[in-house]
């Protein structure tokens, strides 16, 4: 088989800057001889495509209204249905093990359960996703399964800016010590904890500053607030980082933390890792095997909650452990993991279904 195969996707290039991940795969593919689409229903129905490949199954129908996002969800069952008799087969790349953020449980857990029994392949980013995927859906076990990492982000935002620069942009002292935490806030992420346990921290020369939009789902921001309320060495920048001032916020840091409640991959670690940052964060998921591949110098682990012990250690750490300028990330070029990524839809394509059409 050829690599002339027709893809579909969502997102593929239009959500670059929000999730560039996904960019940069097809990007890969597309170098390939991949022809890679914008997923639309119609193009399913219309045929003439080898592939759908699905990241976030849940995101299908995160739509505010219940009665919209229950009829979206029929259609998209009808869809895979339709899929399976086209010959179309469905690849999802396993980033979660459970959707985030549920509002509906009574509609978005079975929902991911019905799509997950539906799938022709899979593709995990890590040894440890590939395996606690296969335990906790039997189902996964019938059907062609690949372990791809997460390709480093650092082609996706500019790198213009030297650390001295970004902390006078942020008016933070080049002498001082600053923890960064970026990524969307979600409850899942813990934020607000990590506030509490940073003020228990008292240290007037270490800062931290907590980058992105809040959900649109279910509101953290109240209690962010609350817990920041009267610290000065608290910053909020509680909005859509644009592209341009990504570089800003991780440039100036001297560690990434990500003090996560729960989780199996992140590519928030990716991104501070693709700007050469340390990071903190919980030993719980896949993150363990991205210290192992990346070194204990470049990532560090904790049980249990994020705690004001766990913050000073880390910044012990970061003080007396001795880096290479540039975290090692040949793991995760993104040429092999195209090269990887089209032998696994070529080898998906040549199998047979496994799933049952019954809903």
């Amino acid at each position: 088989m050829n690599s002339k195969l027709n893809v579909l996707a969502r997102p593929a290039f239009r959500d670059r800057q929000k999730k560039p991940y996904n960019a940069l795969l097809y990007s890969a593919l597309a170098e390939l001889g991949v022809t890679v689409e914008e997923f639309g229903k119609r193009k399913i129905l219309r045929g003439g495509v080898d592939v759908w490949h699905v990241h976030w199954p849940d995101s299908l129908i995160e739509i505010d209204n219940p009665i919209s996002a229950w009829l979206t969800a029929r259609e998209y069952c009808a869809l895979f249905r339709v899929a399976r008799h086209r010959g179309i087969k469905i690849i999802w790349t396993i980033h979660d093990l459970v959707p985030h953020d549920v509002v509906y449980p009574y509609l978005e857990l079975p929902f991911w359960d019905n799509f997950i029994r539906r799938v022709d392949g899979v593709i995990a980013l890590t040894r440890t996703g590939f395996e606690m995927a296969r335990e906790r859906y039997t189902c996964l076990r019938e059907v062609p399964s690949f372990v791809i990492p997460h390709g480093h982000l650092r082609q996706a935002y500019p790198r213009t800016v030297s650390r001295d620069e970004a902390r006078r942009v942020l008016g933070i002292p080049s002498s001082e010590f600053l923890i960064t935490f970026f990524g969307q806030l979600r409850p899942y992420k813990n934020v607000p904890r990590l506030i509490k346990a940073f003020r228990e921290f008292d240290d007037p020369a270490v800062h931290l500053f907590v980058c992105g939009r809040l959900s649109k789902r279910i509101d953290v921001g109240n209690d962010i607030l609350m817990a920041a309320e009267g610290d000065p060495r608290v910053h909020l920048v509680l909005r859509y980082i644009e592209a341009e001032e990504i570089q800003i916020y991780l440039t100036a840091a001297d560690l990434v933390v990500l003090p996560y409640a729960e989780i199996l991959n992140s590519g928030s670690a990716i991104l501070g890792l693709s700007f050469d940052r340390p990071i903190l964060v919980p030993g719980m998921g896949a993150l363990p095997e991205l210290r192992q591949s990346v070194g204990k110098e470049w990532v560090q682990t904790y049980q249990g909650d994020i705690d004001a012990r766990t913050l000073k250690e880390a910044v012990a750490w970061v003080k007396s452990c001795h880096r290479a300028r540039k975290a090692p990330l040949h793991e995760f070029e993104w040429k092999p993991i195209g090269e990887q990524t089209l032998a696994a839809y070529q080898a998906i394509v040549r199998s047979r279904a496994a799933y049952s059409d019954n809903p």
